[in-house]
């Protein structure tokens, strides 16, 4: 039976793989490829180990051997061949390499299928990926765009090469579902913390192989809702280059109007037509709620009250009240704590203008830095 080691090639490929861990351990995270087809449901895992602690290794065996059998084997076999054989270049693995890829591998290769298992599983990939990626962070030149809320930085970075990305950039936001302010939550869940790392070592593994000697980002904080960048990047951050977007605040009110309103809305209808416009009220007043200690007492008030003004009207069918809470949160809270941030930068902005200077600029260091 085949083993595979070349985990370099594997994740850059983006090869298929089964995960045949319990549901339970791929819910904390997994490669950005894998789908779940366990061995065992979480129920079983827990009355093998609880066997294994009691009895050993061998009656644990004949145990998960009891509990996966007959129809329950056969269904988890088929799963496996299905996959197989829609995805001949995949591989599976589990937590170590260990029993449960072994199990599955031989299972299969019964019926008829040989197919490759990784060595050292799940873990030897996560731990791979994550000195792949503080490695690379540690070596490529880092380029941050900044610019206050509302900006349009996310767009420019996806969109500005000609509707497709800058190159060199990597999406932050898109990678962990989120953006980034306290308004950013969007309709799906953000992944956890492991799949968002595992998921942006595998962009970087890419970004490195096809040649970009810069790394491009939106100049995040420590958190993207609750998925933090990891330890390396957020130590490089803090010496890299930067570019200060500029942009009035008509057009930041007008963007984030876009964005957090009527986007969302849609987004949340689409999920649910009857309660989305429910869901989004609801989703807003939250937002507002979180920031409430730092706008204090007073200015939460007062924008609650504009913010549910807004909702009443939009309800009806108005949107454009939105955009007076918008504007005042732009320029009240943002761009203050914005401006604090910028002042205690380690260097200064390497270059400042508009969104089209901005993405004129942006090329040229993107196709720099693919050339190098």
């Amino acid at each position: 039976m085949t083993d595979l080691d070349d985990l370099e090639s594997l994740l850059r490929d983006d090869t298929p793989l089964i995960d045949t861990r319990s549901p339970v351990e791929f819910a904390k995270g997994s490669l950005p490829t894998a789908i779940n087809l366990p061995l065992m449901t979480d129920d079983e895992r827990e009355a093998v180990g609880t066997c294994y602690k009691e009895h050993g290794q061998a009656a644990a065996e004949r145990l998960g051997q009891d509990l996966v059998s007959g129809d329950r084997k056969a269904q988890r076999v088929m799963a496996w061949q299905t996959f197989a054989s829609q995805h001949p270049e995949g591989a599976l693995f589990c937590f170590r390499g260990g029993m449960r890829s072994e199990i599955a591998q031989r299972w299969l290769r019964d019926a008829g299928i040989e197919y490759p298992r990784i060595k050292g599983g799940y873990k030897a990939m996560r731990r791979w990926l994550i000195e792949s990626t503080d490695q690379f962070i540690e070596q490529a030149p880092l380029l941050l765009l900044g610019g206050p809320t509302g900006a349009a930085k996310t767009r420019i970075l996806n969109e500005g090469n000609r509707g497709e990305p800058i190159p060199g950039s990597v999406d932050l936001e898109g990678l962990a579902n989120h953006r980034g302010s306290a308004f950013g939550r969007r309709v799906t869940e953000q992944p956890t913390q492991t799949s968002f790392e595992l998921a942006l070592g595998v962009l970087l593994l890419k970004h490195q192989h096809a040649g970009y000697q810069r790394l491009i980002l939106e100049d995040e904080g420590r958190l993207i809702g609750r998925c933090a960048l990891p330890l390396s990047l957020q130590a490089a951050r803090r010496d890299a280059d930067w570019v200060q977007l500029e942009a009035s605040v008509d057009a930041r009110v007008e963007h984030s109007f876009e964005n957090y309103i009527l986007q969302n809305l849609e987004d949340l209808k689409r999920e649910n037509a009857t309660r989305g416009f429910d869901h989004f009220a609801t989703g807003l007043l939250e937002s507002l709620e979180r920031i409430q200690k730092r706008l204090g007492g007073q200015r939460y008030a007062e924008l609650k009250a504009i913010m549910q003004s807004a909702l009443a009207a939009h309800e009806r069918g108005n949107p454009e009240g939105h955009k007076a809470w918008i504007r005042e949160l732009l320029t009240g809270y943002y761009d203050p704590m914005y401006e604090y941030q910028m002042n205690n930068r380690a260097r200064p902005c390497v270059f400042r203008g508009t969104e089209s200077e901005v993405i004129e600029y942006l090329l040229e260091a993107g196709t720099a830095s693919s050339a190098d």
